[in-house]
């Protein structure tokens, strides 16, 4: 049981994050990304112009009394907030997120709201948390009246998209993504560490970590955020690939279908950009298996090729006809 007045350490932070374009033919400039996520008053949109444009809303909270999803059937009875907010990446990619932490055990009786409002993103079980069966039950999706971060996520974004700064004419058709994620206290004496990303159906991620005690989990939700926005830029880039029909469809049909790519995405790539530093590295693991930036140089070099090829009988045009 919880010392009353005391914030119990936590050992557990899980969120998940909706990445998807911006609903808007032009992308938003640093002003008007601020008024867009601008969710509350009485705090400022944090905006960075370098090393590219990133704005960062002010975190909401939703008061929660459910469920923890576990993997093993636990019923584990939880209460506090969730914590929820948003970014816009060079005015173009919008993300939404929602996570809280939770100790390792909580008070065997409801407390007031005060308890609760006072520990912003902060869950916590009636009695001892299954910590292992709740990361697992997060990862895998809750049932039917588990919390269900997804739906927080989501419910902003939806809220941002209908906002009237947005003319609803995205340049280009996209699917939108989404990543789990889970990070348990790491060992004594033991570092961050990324044990698993993986790859469902359905635009569906996973990310396993462990961080140390003293990492907040907003930390964590930025370096999740990082992950899913460049796997949101391969999955749209690969899928423009696919339906260009590149060596099967003619130059001008290839490069029309190609062209998004290069006027919207592909000075997006700056993995790392805006993650703590004391994650920043766990992006080498991805940096090896599977290769995020190989595979997006690869990319990038096919969509260059292609351009350029298809530009060769126009120059030979040109020079002709002089």
């Amino acid at each position: 049981m919880t010392t009353p007045g005391r914030t119990p350490r936590p050992v557990l932070a899980c969120g998940e994050v909706r990445t998807g374009l911006l609903p808007s033919f032009q992308a938003l400039d640093g002003r008007t990304a601020a008024q867009l996520l601008r969710l509350r008053a009485d705090e400022q949109v944090r905006v960075s112009e370098r090393p590219n444009l990133y704005a960062l809303s002010p975190e909401v909270l939703t008061g929660v009394d459910c469920r923890l999803p576990t993997s093993n059937g636990a019923k584990v009875r939880a209460v506090g907030t969730v914590a929820a907010r948003a970014a816009l990446t060079e005015g173009r990619v919008l993300q939404s997120t929602a996570y809280f932490s939770t100790p390792a055990a909580g008070p065997d009786v409801r407390r007031p709201w005060g308890h609760y409002l006072v520990r912003p993103g902060v869950v916590e079980p009636f009695g001892k948390l299954p910590e292992q069966a709740t990361a697992e039950g997060v990862l895998r999706g809750g049932g039917r009246g588990d919390l269900d971060l997804g739906m927080i996520a989501e419910g902003l974004l939806a809220q941002l998209v209908r906002h009237p700064l947005l003319d609803h004419k995205a340049p280009f058709k996209s699917r939108r993504t989404q990543l789990r994620w889970a990070a348990r206290r790491s060992p004594e004496d033991e570092g961050p560490s990324l044990d698993r990303f993986t790859l469902a159906e359905d635009g569906l991620r996973t990310v396993e970590l462990r961080v140390p005690e003293g990492i907040e989990a907003a930390a964590v939700a930025g370096l999740c955020e990082d992950l899913a926005l460049h796997d949101w830029l391969l999955t749209t880039v690969v899928h423009m690939l696919e339906n260009s029909r590149l060596g099967a469809a003619d130059g001008p049909a290839a490069v029309l279908a190609l062209r998004p790519a290069v006027d919207h995405l592909l000075h997006l790539w700056m993995p790392r950009a805006h993650v703590d530093r004391t994650l920043g590295h766990l992006w080498d693991v991805l940096e090896r298996e599977p290769g995020f930036s190989r595979q997006w140089e690869n990319l990038r070099q096919r969509i260059r090729d292609q351009l350029a090829i298809q530009a060769i009988p126009l120059l030979h045009q040109a020079l002709s006809t002089r």
